[in-house]
Parts: C-alpha cells; sequence; structure tokens
C-alpha cells in the first residue's frame, strides 16, 4: 500500500481500500504485537463459531457475519506522500473464508 501511495505522485489526499467480497474485510488496528492478531481472531471464532446451526447452505456463514462486523474498507489520510497511521497501526486484509485468490483494490486521490 505505501508503494502504490508513492508510485501515485500525490502528496496530500486519501487513500481508499477495499475488498469486493463478502467473507473478508480490512481493517486497521495495532501492528506492532502480533499476538493482537491472533487475539482478534480467537475471540471472534468465540463469537461468531464456524458451526452455529446457520441456514446459509454454503456452509460458510460465520465468515459472511465476520466480514459484515469487520467491514470491507478503510479510508486514511495521505500527507508528504505517506499514509498517515498511528504510531502502532498497520491495515490488515482480513480473510473469514479461505484460503483463497481475492481482490484489494486501493485507490488514491489528492485533495
Amino acid at each position: 500500500m505505501r508503494k502504490v501511495v508513492k508510485n501515485s505522485g500525490v502528496k496530500e489526499g486519501i487513500c481508499y481500500v477495499y475488498t469486493p467480497h463478502t467473507t473478508a474485510g480490512i481493517t486497521i488496528n495495532e501492528n506492532a504485537d502480533p499476538s493482537v492478531v491472533y487475539d482478534i481472531n480467537t475471540h471472534l471464532n468465540k463469537l461468531i463459531p464456524f458451526d452455529n446451526r446457520y441456514t446459509h447452505i454454503e456452509r460458510n456463514a460465520d465468515a459472511h457475519i465476520k466480514s459484515t462486523l469487520v467491514g470491507c474498507s478503510e479510508t486514511v489520510f495521505i500527507k508528504d506522500e505517506k499514509i498517515i497511521l498511528g504510531a502502532w497501526q498497520g491495515i490488515f486484509f482480513c480473510e473469514f473464508d479461505g484460503p483463497r485468490n481475492r481482490t484489494v483494490h486501493v485507490k488514491v486521490t489528492a485533495g
């Protein structure tokens, strides 16, 4: 993502990150301690277990629910050709029904 922003030539603006999948998500959270990712996954799985008598025929309703809670996009500011994030933050792609081949769209706009 940083490379896309740098290569865009936009000095100040907005970066949109989006995934067009109903069982995946994009989020911003702590990127310094890998146990945060583990904890998020563990507790999402406790809250929304894989097998919980869902009626969705594809048997991946949990992934759809998790994607709805996390969201499929994030918007971040750009300043001096860099994404503005907090000291410990990172942007994460969240796979809830994979592994699968996925697409993430990044759009950089000046402003």
